[in-house]
C-alpha cells in the first residue's frame, strides 16, 4: 500500500480546517474525500472503502466520538480523532471507542502527516506476508531462504531486515545511510558488498538488475512487479 491509492476521509464542520487538511495531505500524494458532518460523512462510507478517517469530535448532529464507536463495531478503518479541546476524557473516550490516534486542535499539519505515516507504517508491517514474489523470486522471510529457479539461496538476519524495510516500500530509494541505520553498519563499503550479495540472490541477471537496482548518487531501490 503506497500513498498514492491510500484513500482519506476528513470529516469536520470547519471549511477552513477541511480544506487545509485537504490541500496539504494532496500535496503529500494522499487521495482526500472530505465531509462536512456525520450524516455526509455516513453517505460517502457507503460507496466509497476509505483506508483512514480523520474525524473532528465536536461536530453539530451526531459527534465524532459516536461516529467513531459505530464504526469500530464493524470496522477496522483506521481513526484519527481531531479535537478543539485537549480535555483528557475526549482522548481516553476516543481511544476507548477504538479511534487509533488523537490530535488537539490546532494542530500543525505536518504533525498530522507524521501520524497518518506512523499509522501506514504500521498497516504495511501488518500486512506484509511471510512470502511474497518479486517477479520469478519467491523471498521467504520466516524461512529466511530465497527460491529462484529451483535453486534455494538462504538469507542471513541482516539481509532480512533490509528486505523488510524495502519490501514495506516498494519503489523508495533508500540512501546507503538509511541502510545503515537499518543494519547498524556505518560503513558504505560493507552496505555495497551486502546489496550486491542480495542481489545475486534475487536477480536472475544481477549485472543487469532488474529489481534491486542502484540509483546513482542517492542509494538503492527494489521495484515489485
Amino acid at each position: 500500500m503506497n500513498k498514492n491509492n491510500f484513500h482519506i476521509l476528513v470529516v469536520d464542520d470547519d471549511d477552513r480546517i477541511r480544506e487545509l487538511v485537504k490541500e496539504y495531505l494532496e500535496k503529500n500524494e494522499f487521495i482526500v474525500t472530505t465531509a462536512k458532518d456525520a450524516v455526509d460523512a455516513r453517505k460517502k462510507l457507503n460507496i466509497i472503502k476509505f483506508n483512514m478517517l480523520i474525524l473532528d469530535i465536536m461536530m453539530p448532529g451526531e459527534s465524532g466520538l459516536s461516529l467513531t464507536k459505530k464504526l469500530k463495531e464493524n470496522s477496522t478503518t483506521p481513526i484519527i480523532l481531531l479535537t478543539a479541546k485537549g480535555e483528557a476524557k475526549d482522548r481516553i473516550h476516543g481511544l476507548e471507542y477504538g479511534a487509533d490516534d488523537y490530535l488537539s486542535k490546532p494542530f500543525e499539519p505536518k504533525e498530522l502527516l507524521l501520524r497518518i505515516n506512523n499509522i501506514l507504517n504500521k498497516l504495511r508491517s501488518a500486512t506484509l506476508l511471510d512470502e511474497i514474489y518479486i517477479g520469478d523470486t519467491l523471498i521467504n522471510l520466516k524461512k529466511l531462504n530465497i527460491k529462484i529457479n529451483n535453486q534455494i539461496k538462504k538469507i542471513n538476519p541482516q539481509e532480512k531486515k533490509i528486505l523488510e524495510k524495502m519490501l514495506e516500500s516498494p519503489g523508495k530509494i533508500f540512501s546507503r545511510e538509511s541502510i545503515g541505520k537499518i543494519i547498524d553498519i556505518s560503513k558504505e563499503r560493507t552496505i555495497d558488498v551486502m546489496i550486491t550479495r542480495l542481489r545475486h540472490k534475487i536477480e536472475l541477471n544481477p549485472k543487469n538488475p532488474k529489481y534491486l537496482q542502484t540509483i546513482r548518487g542517492s542509494g538503492y531501490v527494489l521495484w515489485i512487479e
